[in-house]
């Protein structure tokens, strides 16, 4: 929108959106109508706005904000919105009700940046009037925090949702467990938590580092998050990134004998989880518990990165590798992965997992492809569901530029705002079929080098701004994007987000470079 109308200037922006003369004034007296099925949208608006404004925003039959749900408009599908800002009302509708809930957020973007701080109290406040029609580009719109090489308290996980949510994103990847720790508690195996819980060190900082959450702490999250519209997707890393599990339970492993600590450095750790039979029974066990508190039809497993000198190396896995007719050891990968995936899709769930190349998991995951971007095509021209989370353009514990004044952060050319605007889930050139299978894109923020909610959200915004964007809208118009940030960092600040300042090389430039493989 034109700078003369900052109030206009949404991020992510809408698909189609009309200004109109005229201020809607919410006051004391202003009412909110409630038609069936808008319930929890009405409750979201008064749970985000109310403090905020110090306006009550009541129910009433004849209140001037009016929520709706409106089969007509059913071309918007699940998320989709119109808007409706008027001198006298305020209509909101959607044939959904998710679709109510992203309205909800466009609505605390219309008010002035004060209403969404919780410190300004004012007779009124004003919306300006507009007709909005909008609709997402992409059904997956997620960001992946890793809690478990840092561990973050659960209030933070909750502004973090929060924060997603008004940025239109859907899907919250919690990335629980890792060679440094385990963060979800599992009643049937208590020394995940009490042991994988727990390292001495890292990378002899001499600094021990604790924590993990209770099943009600992740309930009440997840709670928290579908009255936002975002789904929360559990991840446990398997067969490879397991070093905390085996700390705890050391006879899940490919030597019983050996006794491990909870891995102090960072990388990729060789140890991996045997191929015996109770470890099929530990792995179905905890995942039944996940999916027990996570109601989320994606269930994560990892799978990425799983180094198969251990399986190559024991007489026990060779063994099982001959008496399932495979190539070798190195086979047992997917074939583990396959077991595991099987045993989700009889529970009605859908595995999702890293994909290295594309090709090496089972057609009934959902893969995510971080490696290269041609590994999204190829994924999806095998026939998966792919999400696209290419590390050059979407992992956000790299660095944002090459200022040395940068906090530090995962070792590698920096990834720029410019660099994650022009991310390109579905290239123009792809098929229509290909095109099809590809949900969306999400951002990752792996915490080996960040370890407080100030740090994250410093590395997280504005580039989660420029994911949101090309997301929900599709757009690529760097220019009026920019504009449109400018005016949104107000909304930012009033919401204390720790995030990094604009700079004129910032908005003007891709950072350039190759990085390692991160982690």
């Amino acid at each position: 929108m034109p700078a003369s109308r900052p109030e206009l200037s949404l991020v992510p922006r809408p698909r189609k959106v009309s200004p109109r003369p005229g201020r809607f004034v919410l006051d004391h007296d202003t009412r909110v109508r409630t038609l069936p099925g808008t319930e929890a949208a009405a409750d979201l608006l008064r749970t985000l706005l109310g403090p905020a404004t110090g306006l009550p925003l009541a129910p009433s039959p004849d209140g001037r904000i009016v929520l709706a749900l409106d089969r007509q408009l059913g071309g918007l599908g699940d998320e989709g919105y119109g808007l409706t800002v008027g001198p006298q009302a305020l209509l909101l509708r959607a044939a959904r009700p998710t679709g109510l809930l992203r309205g909800v957020q466009t609505i605390r973007q219309l008010l002035p940046p004060e209403a969404l701080s919780g410190g300004v109290r004012a007779a009124s406040w004003e919306l300006p009037c507009v007709e909005i029609s909008d609709v997402p580009c992409h059904p997956w719109r997620g960001a992946m925090l890793d809690v478990a090489r840092h561990f973050q308290p659960v209030s933070y996980l909750h502004r973090y949702v929060d924060l997603m949510a008004f940025h239109k994103l859907n899907t919250l990847h919690l990335h629980l467990t890792d060679d440094q720790g385990w963060r979800m508690p599992v009643d049937a195996f208590p020394r995940l938590t009490s042991v994988g819980g727990h390292r001495a060190e890292s990378l002899s900082d001499g600094v021990p580092h604790s924590g993990a959450y209770t099943r009600r702490e992740l309930r009440d999250l997840v709670e928290h998050a579908t009255a936002r519209g975002v789904t929360v997707v559990p991840e446990i890393e398997m067969p490879g990134h397991v070093r905390a599990a085996l700390a705890a339970y050391p006879e899940l492993g490919n030597r019983p004998d050996r006794r491990l600590d909870v891995w102090t450095r960072w990388g990729v750790c060789d140890t991996v989880l045997g191929v015996h039979e109770q470890v099929f029974d530990f792995c179905r066990t905890v995942l039944e518990e996940v999916m027990d508190v996570f109601p989320s039809p994606h269930i994560h497993i990892g799978g990425e990165e799983c180094p198969t000198t251990e399986w190559e190396n024991s007489p026990a896995a060779r063994d099982r590798s001959a008496a399932e007719g495979l190539a070798g050891p190195s086979a047992l990968h997917g074939w583990f992965m396959g077991r595991i995936g099987s045993f989700l899709v009889e529970r009605g769930r859908t595995p999702t997992g890293w994909a290295e190349t594309g090709t090496e998991l089972p057609l009934d995951f959902t893969v995510m492809t971080w490696r290269d971007p041609a590994h999204a095509r190829t994924a999806a021209r095998r026939g998966h569901r792919v999400v696209s989370a290419h590390h050059r353009a979407t992992y956000l514990d790299y660095a944002q530029s090459t200022d040395p004044a940068e906090p530090y952060a995962q070792p590698g050319a920096p990834v720029g705002l410019h660099t994650v605007y022009a991310d390109e889930p579905v290239p123009d050139d792809w098929e229509a079929e290909e095109a099809g299978r590809i949900l969306g894109t999400q951002a990752q923020l792996w915490t080996e080098y960040v370890t407080t909610p100030d740090r994250i959200e410093y590395l997280t915004y504005p580039r989660l701004c420029a994911l949101a964007d090309r997301a929900w809208s599709g757009g690529r118009d760097w220019t009026g994007f920019v504009e449109r940030l400018r005016h949104h960092t107000a909304r930012l600040d009033a919401l204390g987000v720790a995030y990094r300042p604009l700079t004129a090389r910032s908005l003007t430039t891709a950072s350039a470079g190759t990085a390692p493989i991160p982690r």
